[in-house]
């Protein structure tokens, strides 16, 4: 199969890539920016190709669509992790032993780091990025969905890669079909680290049939507390950024608990949404306090399945609990440990709120949207792990390195 040979191919690569320097990583993704730049209208081509097969109603639509605005904020993210500093060699802990030996833990790249994913061109660019300048080979299998925009991206990356003379081995896109897919969750041997991105189904499917290692990154059933001392502004304007901003990416906000106290700002603390057309599934309490303020037309009656669900859509739930720790039994019930926030202004319910919600990012009176690399300063994200073993939250370029231990001495045997 061409998947496997190229699968072969990525982990031979390997050996050459941790004999690319940083330097030169650097300059492979600065010309990579300036050539996503210069060829906007080739991607944007390929990219219509995808989205003529794929209806405008589909919750993925918006992520594969690129737009000239887009791939601009793609080349500066290709910049920003450019500009970071490698931590492949880094040495995280040295000393020397009473034995005589001097020990070293030093950063290494994982080696071949596969990542399967969905409808999301962009992500084609960010994990090369990454895994480049972390030192590492990558092999991702993208979606039929993607395949025009995905061969366009690679097209780039192959160019960039062989204007500075480095292997095209070291970056491989797998064909579309499923059986890639199965190809790479099988590499024993030749992928160090799989990482899936995309639905619940998807990431699913690979931790569970996958005998390669994978870290799991999760679906965004996000959460927003608005508690008894909430302030009406913050939580109109947070509420509202969190939910509409982008609704197909998965920290988009999900669920709106609010106290029972404050169901009377509820009408208030939701009417910006009206102007995006959101489609609000409340609880009795929510939708008795909505009927007559908010358009009949986006108001609808909660159903049992409202509640723990990724909408991906311009819908939001409402649930109407009697104090904080209704709410936190609702979240730590539903949640996917991805992004949880509480609007507040009582610093023990502040504290209380840090402390005892489970996920990977947890907000205090600001937008979950915010849940991203870039906006944590990593440059861009491989993904955002909501698991807790190697890496939690956004991932970047530490999360793409393990470690060996340096051990020097003269000449000591041990007893």
């Amino acid at each position: 199969m061409l998947a496997e040979a190229q699968i072969i191919k990525a982990k031979e690569a390997a050996s050459q890539m941790v004999l690319v320097d940083n330097d030169m990583t650097a300059k492979v993704l600065l010309d990579l920016a300036d050539r996503a730049c210069a060829n906007i209208s080739e991607l944007l081509h390929a990219n219509h190709l995808d989205l003529e097969r794929m209806p405008e109603t589909d919750p993925r639509y918006d992520r594969l669509k690129l737009t000239q605005e887009r791939i601009k904020a793609i080349a500066d993210d290709l910049r920003n992790v450019a500009a970071l500093k490698s931590p492949v060699g880094d040495v995280l802990e040295e000393r020397e032993m009473p034995s005589g030996l001097k020990l070293r833990k030093m950063r290494v790249p994982m080696g071949v780091v596969g990542v399967i994913y969905e409808a999301r061109p962009n992500v084609t660019f960010d994990v090369f990025a990454l895994c480049f300048r972390s030192g590492n080979v990558s092999v991702l299998k993208g979606g039929q969905d993607a395949w025009f925009s995905n061969q366009a991206i690679a097209k780039l990356i192959n160019e960039s890669l062989s204007a500075f003379n480095i292997s095209n081995d070291v970056f491989q896109l797998l064909p579309p079909e499923r059986d890639a897919a199965t190809s790479l969750m099988n590499a024993v041997g030749y992928v160090d680290v799989l990482i899936p991105r995309g639905s619940q189904g998807l990431i699913t499917s690979v931790r569970e049939n996958s005998k390669v290692p994978v870290i799991e990154t999760g679906a965004g059933v996000v959460h927003c507390y608005f508690d008894a001392s909430a302030d009406l502004e913050i939580g109109r304007k947070v509420v509202f950024n969190a939910k509409t901003r982008r609704v197909s990416v998965c920290n988009a906000l999900e669920c709106l608990l609010i106290d029972a106290s404050r169901l009377s700002d509820l009408p208030a603390l939701v009417a910006p949404l009206a102007d995006k057309s959101v489609v609000l599934e409340a609880d009795p309490e929510s939708y008795n306090a909505l009927r007559g303020s908010y358009p009949a037309a986006l108001l609808k009656e909660a159903a049992a399945d409202s509640f723990g669900k990724e909408h991906l859509d311009y819908i939001l739930s409402l649930k109407t609990v009697a104090s904080m720790d209704e709410a936190l039994k609702h979240i730590a019930k539903y949640s996917t440990r991805h992004s949880e926030a509480l609007i507040s202004t009582n610093e023990a319910n502040k504290q209380r709120f840090f402390k005892e919600v489970d996920a990977a990012a947890v907000y205090v009176n600001t937008s979950t949207a915010f849940t991203d690399g870039a906006q944590f300063g990593m440059g861009a994200e491989i993904g955002i792990s909501t698991q807790k073993l190697h890496a939690r939250g956004p991932m970047a370029l530490p999360e793409l390195t393990s470690y060996k231990w340096l051990v020097e001495s003269e000449g000591q045997a041990r007893p």
